[in-house]
């Protein structure tokens, strides 16, 4: 199994986990209960240039997105890592449909859905009122075949296409609304279980936001979900990438680790991996392994928690 041969490949110490009861409260070694780790951390592969986008597609495979080296690669089952897409408009954030398409967010301006053998099968979307967005960033596929998608500014032009950086829905006929404009840098993106709530994790500011989804692509104002931890002798420092596990509590991924909140926005503790994390999400046997994609590496977490899983095959 996987799992197995990642163990025996590389193990770190598991005193990098790291739980808190409370927000604010004391620190204290050990996994966070009913949750986890249950296992060390594990560098699956290093020597990138900045992982980001992984994505499981319910078969064993796992894809990451390099986006300096402008490739995704896919994990399989059996632990190799090869090419799955090169030369990929620096795709970053990715997801598999319900189809077994995988969705990604090209930072050059579009939408896309891949098949299996990572070639653009169709563009979802490549803007907004006639001009290109300015670099998609993140994504979350809801029941109804819409993309939920983040447009910060990272890597677009000046000045930016669109003029703001937003949240977007493109439905799934292809109707496209942009639904918050109010962040700097609206970063990760995703849906509470039962797509009730729409969290956008912004990258420049410490408060998390959270969005009532009143219908597909339509939300209520925004609230804030949760203020990150900082950094020591650090202010206003955000999230980046976040995951989502089946009862609905968040990892999202931070200068400190994968903080992780239960749905009322309750700090549950900090699982702390090797670098900084840009993005995480389940797969492996059962979804319970929580892999993040930090900077130069890929690493994978044993859990006693599955992750949800979003746009199920139908």
């Amino acid at each position: 199994m996987l799992f197995t041969r990642l163990l025996a490949a590389a193990s770190l110490s598991a005193a990098l986990f790291t739980s808190t009861l409370a927000q604010g409260q004391e620190a204290a070694n050990g996994p966070i209960a009913g949750l986890g780790p249950t296992g060390p951390v594990t560098k699956v592969q290093g020597n990138f240039k900045f992982l980001e986008g992984p994505a499981a597609d319910g078969a064993g495979n796992l894809v990451f997105t390099d986006i300096p080296e402008n490739k995704i690669h896919k994990l399989d089952a059996a632990g190799k890592i090869t090419v799955f897409r090169d030369g990929s408009n620096h795709t970053n954030g990715t997801m598999f449909n319900a189809n077994g398409e995988l969705y990604g967010c090209e930072m050059d301006g579009r939408i896309v859905a891949m098949n299996a053998k990572g070639e653009v099968v169709r563009v979802i979307s490549d803007g907004y009122e006639g001009k290109r967005y300015n670099a998609p960033n993140d994504l979350v596929i809801d029941a109804h075949g819409g993309v939920y998608f983040t447009d910060p500014h990272f890597r677009a032009p000046e000045p930016l296409p669109q003029g703001k950086t937003a949240v977007y829905y493109a439905s799934a006929d292809g109707k496209v609304a942009r639904l918050v404009d109010d962040l700097k840098a609206p970063n990760g993106v995703i849906l509470s279980p039962d797509e009730k709530t729409l969290y956008v994790i912004p990258s420049q500011q410490a408060e998390m936001m959270a969005y009532d989804v009143t219908s597909p692509g339509k939300l209520g104002p925004g609230r804030v979900f949760c203020t990150l931890q900082q950094p020591a002798r650090k202010q206003g420092t955000g999230g980046d990438g976040l995951t989502v596990d089946v009862k609905g509590n968040l990892y999202i991924t931070s200068g400190l680790g994968l903080q992780v909140y239960d749905p009322a926005g309750k700090l549950l503790g900090i699982i702390k991996v090797p670098e900084q994390p840009a993005n995480c999400t389940f797969g492996g046997p059962e979804n319970k392994t929580l892999f993040a994609t930090c900077r130069t590496s890929l690493y994978s977490v044993p859990m006693e928690i599955a992750g949800h899983v979003f746009a199920k095959a139908k």
